[in-house]
């Protein structure tokens, strides 16, 4: 409950919010009414209680699941929102406020899937968004991740590769890069959500090189935008990740998926989803998204005029709670318990829920 936010306010009432009985003997001076009242010292009146509850600080990293990318060469799936009090926040956002949550109230998470691949490598085969993630419950501002967006796939029904138009990148936590377009068009890459990650990167078609080469932009990243192969580079790449170390150590999460690209003899896109990337092969599928990281799905390559590799899955997404152990409940369900210093860290990998 919260302290009345006008009017009278009794001591039982006061009681009451700190989980005593209406009756207990309290004073004004006990540290925990100071607490609650957020007076350290000098002369505390009632009406400084308007509006008080008695929550306890909880530090918080939401990431959503990670968008698929799309086949042949397609856009790279963009990275799950990515929302923190620890660190920076996805889209260069600042660290949020901890969670204020009541004691003995129960909370739950929710851990969004990834997008899943289309499973077939076809010039309309298309990509997913992933899931959200969040944490919700009795008092809180529910926290949402938005799903990562699916990457832009070439198709739109034609059945003549060189006039399909492509499509963009679809939006999410961070967006999706677009395909690749034709020679007289470009795609941009899908939007973000605002605080959560970054765009996805747009297509290209390359002319400038020989042969030419179509390339799809690489999805976006919880720490900076897809990447679009250029004609003096061979590579395309997700937008980069996050660090965070609230669950002891540092770990990255959230990169966006690669692009992919036509033609054997340039790399074919590199970013997995998730910790950071590696180089891709000159033709090959793409590499999902790490499980538990929000990462997105990497782009398969293409072989003009031959075959072509298949997209892949986003990366599931992950919930992780911190919280001082000396005021941690010890009840909860579905998380990964372990201990930092003074703190206790619940890291979900699947939904759950925990009581404050």
């Amino acid at each position: 409950m919260t302290l009345p936010a006008s009017g009278q306010i009794t001591l039982n009432q006061v009681n009451v919010e700190l989980g005593l009985t209406a009756t207990a003997q309290i004073g004004m001076n006990d540290s925990a009414v100071r607490t609650l009242f957020g007076i350290a010292s000098g002369e505390i009146e009632m009406s400084d209680g308007y509006g008080k509850a008695n929550t306890t600080p909880y530090h918080f990293l939401v990431i959503a699941g990670g968008g698929s990318s799309a086949t042949m060469f397609g856009g790279g799936g963009g990275a799950g929102g990515y929302r923190t009090s620890y660190s920076t926040s996805g889209g260069g956002a600042s660290a949020e406020t901890q969670m204020g949550l009541t004691a003995g109230s129960t909370y739950t998470v929710t851990v969004g899937a990834g997008g899943a691949a289309w499973g077939s490598a076809s010039y309309d085969s298309r990509s997913n968004t992933g899931a959200n993630s969040s944490i919700s419950g009795s008092g809180l501002t529910t926290i949402t991740s938005v799903g990562g967006g699916g990457g832009g796939w070439m198709g739109n029904g034609e059945t003549n590769e060189f006039i399909k138009g492509g499509n963009a990148g679809t939006a999410g936590g961070s967006g999706g890069g677009s395909s690749s377009g034709t020679v007289n068009s470009s795609l941009a890459g899908g939007t973000p959500t605002s605080g959560q990650g970054y765009a996805g990167g747009p297509g290209a078609f390359i002319t400038n090189v020989s042969p030419s080469c179509r390339a799809s932009g690489g999805g976006g990243g919880a720490g900076g935008a897809g990447i679009t192969r250029s004609a003096s580079a061979n590579t395309i790449t997700g937008g980069l990740g996050l660090a965070s170390s609230i669950s002891g150590s540092s770990v990255t999460r959230a990169s966006g998926g690669a692009g992919g690209q036509e033609r054997t003899n340039y790399t074919s896109p590199a970013r997995p989803g998730g910790g950071g990337g590696s180089t891709g092969t000159t033709f090959g599928v793409g590499t999902a998204g790490t499980a538990n990281t929000g990462g997105g799905g990497g782009a398969g390559s293409y072989n003009s005029p031959g075959t072509a590799k298949n997209g892949t899955s986003g990366g599931s997404g992950v919930v992780v709670v911190r919280v001082a152990t000396s005021v941690y409940s010890g009840t909860q369900s579905g998380a990964s318990v372990s201990t930092s210093g003074s703190d206790t860290i619940l890291r979900y990998n699947s939904s759950g829920s925990f009581v404050a």
